[in-house]
């Protein structure tokens, strides 16, 4: 990996922590907060490409393992990890790494509504498969209420989502990163 890859991957990995600084909105009825870091998560995906987006949410998911303050309310630790949000964030490297995997392979005709069907799939539907049945287990729910209880992130996810798609589209006109030597054909 070139410097300026590794640059690529260190400064969304601050994008995301920094997200993290955003004040977080508490739901009274589950212990996991609604955060702007699953848009960084979208963004490094879109953005980066699905080798070093997924790279930099891994970093991510070390850092706050060692105890980084790189987590929601600048939290960190394996304890955090292993608590009722665990499994959301253990999901952002495959999330990442699966988004960028379809932007590389539709890069040459790429379109937000398009883009941000690939959040969906990638940043709501991947994270919600991992973090879900993980929050059930870690909080002594059955799946039925952790699924249920999630029913409320769905709206701003999908903002997020949309949200996420424009920017990167905006940067994809002005600054690609995935160059064309990267993009896989379908």
């Amino acid at each position: 990996m070139k410097l300026k890859e590794m640059m690529y991957v260190a400064l969304f990995t601050a994008v995301v922590a920094v997200l993290g600084y955003l004040p977080a909105i508490p739901l009274a009825f589950i212990p996991v907060p609604i955060t702007a870091q699953t848009l960084g998560v979208m963004l490094a995906g879109s953005v980066l490409g699905a080798k070093r987006g997924g790279l930099s949410m891994l970093v991510l998911v070390l850092l706050a393992a060692v105890g980084a303050p790189v987590l929601s309310g600048g939290s960190g630790g394996i304890s955090v990890l292993l608590g009722p949000t665990g499994g959301y964030v253990l999901s952002w490297p495959i999330a990442a790494f699966v988004i960028g995997l379809l932007v590389e392979r539709s890069w040459q005709n790429l379109k937000v509504w398009k883009l941000t069907l690939f959040h969906v799939i990638g940043g709501i539907l991947i994270v919600y498969a991992i973090g879900i049945p993980y929050l059930a287990v870690v909080a002594k729910l059955n799946i039925y209420e952790a699924l249920i209880s999630n029913l409320a992130f769905i709206p701003g996810d999908l903002i997020k989502a949309f949200v996420a798609a424009v920017v990167a589209m905006q940067m994809k006109k002005s600054y690609p990163i995935i160059q064309p030597s990267q993009q896989v054909e379908v």
